[in-house]
């Protein structure tokens, strides 16, 4: 058998060889794997155009081929600066004073015996900016007084009126800042019953007084919360106009003379409320005298 008929023989079929070729037949081509995803880059060619990318220029100057690191705290750099909150802004500034004040007042109204419409008498105080801010009066309580009898007197100084306490409307809380003090202030407010007295200003803090009609409160008052003490008071004055009686009775009673607890506590309060703050005593102690003058011995001092 010659080698062509060993190459024809069954089995495997083998690949002709190309044109050109001769007989014997030459080594057959390697086939060629196609690559899956189309046609791309091997990792060789892949790993040369990366050291092509990262390998520097050769006339790139050193400090041009790499930048240098940021020192760290290990290696002698700054330390890193923590930010500070801003004043008025997370704990409150421990040097200044916190203080609690306790006031009463309320609002006196007029016209309950039905010959003219109801009003009430409001005060105005003229701010920084020159507005007029108006408010109910009030003021703090002194030393043996009742809420009760704070606010009959308080609207007496700022208003020149008297009147007799119907009820209690509730009371309205709030915090300012004064002549570097924190002051936490509680009003207690009451309806009362004009009795006698004309509108008056002459207390240093008013700068006017008016008599305003009662469904006029809403637009005329400064501050929300009064105005919700006049939603308040509005109910109470419905419900005793229509009983003649309980309205009568009350009018008549005499108001709470005996100032409770709390009261009592709040009186001190604002009567100490200008004091000036106690000194703060350092932590640890005092030192001896020996330590403050560099020892026992040599300086003379005692």
């Amino acid at each position: 058998m010659t080698s062509a008929e060993s190459a024809d023989s069954p089995g495997r079929p083998q690949r002709q060889g190309s044109v050109g070729d001769s007989a014997g037949g030459a080594a057959p081509r390697p086939r060629r794997r196609r690559r899956r995803g189309g046609r791309g880059r091997g990792r060789a060619q892949l790993a040369a155009v990366a050291d092509q990318k990262v390998a520097p220029e050769p006339d790139a100057a050193p400090s041009d081929q790499v930048r240098p690191a940021k020192p760290t705290r290990k290696q002698g750099g700054p330390t890193p600066t923590s930010k500070r909150p801003a004043p008025g802004r997370g704990r409150p500034d421990p040097r200044i004073r916190t203080v609690r004040e306790t006031s009463a007042g309320g609002l006196v109204v007029a016209g309950f015996d039905g010959d003219d419409e109801l009003r009430a008498a409001l005060i105005g105080r003229v701010d920084r900016r020159g507005r007029t801010l108006w408010s109910l009066p009030k003021g703090h309580i002194e030393t043996g007084e009742t809420a009760e009898l704070t606010a009959i007197r308080e609207i007496a100084e700022e208003t020149g009126l008297t009147g007799s306490v119907l009820a209690s409307i509730g009371k309205i809380d709030y915090w300012f800042a004064v002549e570097g003090r924190r002051v936490h202030k509680t009003v207690h407010h009451f309806l009362l019953s004009w009795q006698s007295g004309d509108l008056s200003a002459e207390d240093y803090e008013v700068s006017e007084v008016a008599w305003v009609p009662l469904a006029e409160l809403a637009t005329r008052l400064t501050y929300s919360d009064e105005r919700k003490l006049v939603a308040t008071a509005r109910t109470v004055i419905e419900d005793l106009t229509a009983d003649p009686s309980e309205l009568a009775a009350r009018v008549a009673a005499e108001p709470r003379s005996e100032p409770s607890a709390y009261e009592k506590a709040a009186a001190e309060r604002n009567a100490v409320r200008n004091d000036p703050p106690k000194p703060r005593r350092r932590r640890g102690g005092r030192r001896s005298r020996g330590r403050r003058s560099g020892g026992s011995g040599g300086s003379g001092q005692t």
